[in-house]
């Protein structure tokens, strides 16, 4: 066995794994391989092989993670049924007589999707193929226009039912429950921030967001609401069965993600986009994706066992809760750890390597556990938006067609001031904890 002390053997770990990273290896390929050899040249083989196996077979037995697959495919199957494209066209009816009216539009139905839809790569391609041409052909800002897009997409990771927070739940030992009720409304209060934005730099500056000509949204009252109240019944449907049999104490996280796959499957079905083939491709993308989750979770188990059996989770909980200013100098710390980590790993592989690590550093602080997670979850929305790894921005990249004119520098100057609001998001939700708090509270 080698001699070598835990803060020697932390920088060794996060030093390879983040090489590991820069040469492009996979994540869970980083994670599996560091902690199978770091474990071996400390531990016997007959304990190595024995806590991975415990670990590995704690995951695959998990019964909330299941709610992860059910929840992938409720989110496909309804990109599959064309919710999207009624909400746009009803939404865009009523909003598109104000400056940044479609832009609005599309945060709206970026909120709406996340609490049906739950998949940030589903989101922002819908949205992106929908919404981002007609504001481009309306003359918007490109700059404003991929920012709505990717913002309103990826409210989806943060609004309920989210699969991060699936998973965030049984990592950090908390219900996943009361992780759906307390994300609501920061979900929404963030929406509400990017609207308000929106509607301030389009009503300062008129060209850059200009209202629809009146002949576009000359359209009878009447037919409006029509328009509106069916495109909305169904997704509040799915919503109600799914975050309403939680809220109401009726079913589980699990069970609700069964009623939720089933609603959308019956959705599909209303709306006449349902067939078997289409059926044939959800279920297999639903399992490559879970497959995926699973293989992280996996490795980044085995990683984090690892690392907390070695002491290296004493040394980093010892140089967080060390730093001055008391626990707001070390809660600011975790903060900024957490986003510089979303510039460069995947979020699942933040929450399985760090969650375990810094959620009893919260508790020592002294920090509400449910509302430390959430700040967490919050500062999470970030990493889809902050380069070289941010995943909303490839994805809107990827299907930009040549004849629209964006590039890359329109979409990373488009997300800056969404990433600043959601910065005023963290701090509105320092200042007034109940923001996070107060709807879990309500749960029966």
């Amino acid at each position: 066995m080698i001699d070598m002390s835990p803060e020697v053997i932390t920088l060794l770990m996060f030093g390879l794994l983040l090489i590991a990273i820069l040469l492009g290896f996979p994540m869970a390929y980083a994670l599996g391989g560091i902690a199978m050899i770091v474990s071996l040249l400390f531990f016997s083989p007959e304990r190595t092989f024995a806590v991975f196996y415990g670990r590995v077979f704690g995951i695959m037995t998990n019964y909330v993670l299941l709610a992860a697959p059910l929840f992938i495919f409720m989110g496909l199957m309804l990109e599959k049924s064309g919710i999207s494209e009624k909400l746009f066209d009803a939404i865009y009816l009523w909003t598109g007589g104000l400056r940044g009216g479609l832009a609005i539009a599309t945060v709206l139905i970026g909120a709406l999707l996340a609490a049906c839809v739950g998949i940030i790569g589903a989101s922002v391609i819908m949205l992106g193929l929908i919404a981002l041409p007609s504001m481009l052909n309306h003359g918007y800002n490109k700059e404003l226009a991929c920012g709505s897009v990717c913002a309103g997409g990826t409210l989806g990771i943060l609004i309920p039912p989210s699969v991060m927070l699936v998973i965030y739940g049984p990592t950090a030992s908390i219900g996943v429950g009361k992780l759906f009720m307390a994300a609501f409304i920061p979900g929404f209060m963030l929406a509400g921030l990017y609207i308000s934005y929106i509607a301030i730099a389009s009503f300062l500056r008129p060209n850059l967001a200009p209202a629809l000509p009146p002949e576009e949204r000359n359209v009878p009252f009447a037919h409006k609401v029509t328009a509106l109240v069916t495109s909305l019944v169904p997704p509040l449907f799915l919503i109600l069965a799914v975050l309403g049999t939680i809220f109401f104490g009726i079913a589980p996280p699990t069970e609700a993600a069964a009623i939720g796959a089933i609603a959308a499957v019956l959705l599909a079905i209303a709306y006449r986009r349902f067939s078997f083939q289409a059926f044939k491709e959800v279920t297999y993308h639903s399992l490559r994706i879970t497959s995926m989750v699973m293989i992280i979770a996996i490795c980044a188990a085995m990683f984090t066992s690892t690392f907390l059996g070695l002491g290296c989770g004493d040394v980093v909980k010892n140089a967080i809760v060390g730093i001055p200013m008391g626990r707001w100098g070390s809660f600011m710390a975790v903060m900024v750890i957490v986003f510089l980590l979303g510039m460069f790993i995947d979020w699942i592989g933040i929450v399985f390597i760090m969650v375990p690590i810094v959620t009893p550093i919260g508790e020592v602080l002294g920090f509400d556990s449910l509302w430390f997670a959430m700040m967490i979850v919050v500062n999470l929305q970030m990493s889809f938006l902050t380069p070289p790894f941010a995943y909303a921005l490839f994805y809107l990249r990827g299907i930009c067609k040549p004849e629209w004119g964006v590039n890359t520098g329109h979409i990373v100057r488009g997300v800056i001031p969404f990433v600043c609001l959601i910065v005023l998001g963290l701090v509105l939700c320092i200042l007034f904890p109940q923001i996070i708090l107060w709807l879990p509270g309500k749960m029966m």
